[in-house]
């Protein structure tokens, strides 16, 4: 079997709340999606789905994605879908970096390997640990009373852990926690997201202030050894996100003792098959993770709920239904939230169908070197 064509196209998310807010005065109304179709030379079609948080959030944005998929595409053509590690290489000599340009391509073959096995991708995976996994909501930055309301509000919807954007001003940071810890019961989970935007001694200041508070704390700052700092001078549990961005700085945060929790973000590492070495990885050194991407819809989900079902419980500390936070469902047999827990298709591959008469006509189309077509919006 060998790659034939791939094709991208772009669809909009809005958001349900109509507005997602964090750290630095960013905010999103509408994410911009970009789904992948990888088609073999026997007619089947594999799905993928790449969706950065806006462009101010990581080195990564929308438009990029899709220059980069054009760029990959011709490439990538006569190749092995299959063949994950050898595609995987074939990405990497192409392109220099850009995981996150890589990422679709990658899911959508894991979701050819699964329908040419007749396998789920969560078996290919490693295997169903457990009937469900259990789903963490974002909390948009607000006021803290309208924060703690939220978290009232899907906590009755059945979530009980809860990602809270703080990262701004520290005194208003504090009230944020403290209001949203107060609507909390036992064995609720709490964690106080600042996605870099604290200085070091702001974060040591929350971190302070916070002690009596049943809370995690994720990415105070922007780098490494600010992170490592703030880490040195609590006792809150330290979730490191956004500079884990590969194997080599797992194992540097592993050697360190920089971190009890990691968010594995699928896109930010290159795909399934990057992100599972991490997986494994994480799991025998003993390190938790919460399992997730940058965003996305229906598809995205999917590829989350897979890797995420396929961890071992002990170590999957959460993980996420981005497609609840949307108002457009694009794929039918897309995982859906039931009581703030989602579970991974059974159907061979992801288990997706995406509607084609909401993706419309796709803004690359490449079947053959330079075979390119881009729309308004590649």
């Amino acid at each position: 079997m060998k790659i034939a064509r791939i094709r991208a196209y772009q669809i909009d998310l809005p958001l349900v709340e109509g507005r997602y807010a964090w750290s630095g005065g960013n905010s999103v109304s509408v994410f911009d999606s970009t789904v992948v179709a990888v088609e073999s030379d026997d007619g089947r079609i594999g799905w993928g789905e790449i969706c950065p948080l806006g462009p101010a959030y990581l080195p990564a944005y929308a438009a990029g994605a899709r220059a980069g998929i054009a760029e990959l595409a011709p490439h990538l053509l006569g190749l092995d879908p299959c063949a994950l590690d050898v595609l995987n290489a074939a990405m990497d000599g192409a392109m220099r970096g850009h995981p996150y340009v890589k990422s679709a391509i990658d899911i959508a073959c894991w979701d050819l390997l699964g329908q040419v096995s007749g396998l789920p991708v969560v078996t290919l995976l490693g295997g169903r640990s457990g009937p469900d996994v259990m789903c963490y909501r974002a909390i948009s930055q607000d006021t803290p009373a309208k924060m703690a309301a939220r978290v009232k509000h899907y906590r009755r919807e059945g979530y009980r852990k809860f990602q809270l954007k703080v990262g701004g001003d520290p005194d208003v940071d504090i009230d944020r926690i403290r209001a949203s810890a107060a609507v909390l019961s036992r064995g609720d989970v709490l964690v106080a997201d600042a996605n870099t935007g604290w200085t070091q001694h702001a974060a040591l200041r929350v971190a302070s202030a916070v002690r009596d508070v049943d809370v995690y704390l994720e990415q105070p700052c922007p780098t490494y050894e600010q992170c490592l700092a703030v880490r040195a001078h609590t006792d809150r549990p330290f979730v490191l996100d956004e500079v884990i961005d590969g194997l080599d700085m797992v194992v540097r945060a592993a050697g360190d003792r920089a971190a009890d929790v990691i968010n594995l973000k699928i896109s930010k590492v290159g795909g399934l098959t990057k992100a599972r070495q991490i997986r494994d990885l994480c799991v025998s050194l003993g390190l938790a993770m919460t399992i997730e991407d940058t965003w996305g819809g229906d598809v995205t989900t999917a590829a989350i709920a897979h890797l995420a079902h396929s961890t071992p419980a002990r170590y999957l500390f959460s993980t996420t239904d981005f497609n609840s936070y949307v108002t457009v469902a694009f794929a039918d047999g897309a995982p859906r939230r039931v009581g703030g827990r989602m579970a991974a298709s059974s159907s061979p591959g992801l288990g997706v169908t995406p509607k084609m008469t909401l993706l419309g006509a796709p803004v690359i189309d490449i079947s053959r070197p330079g075979g390119r077509r881009t729309g308004a919006r590649a």
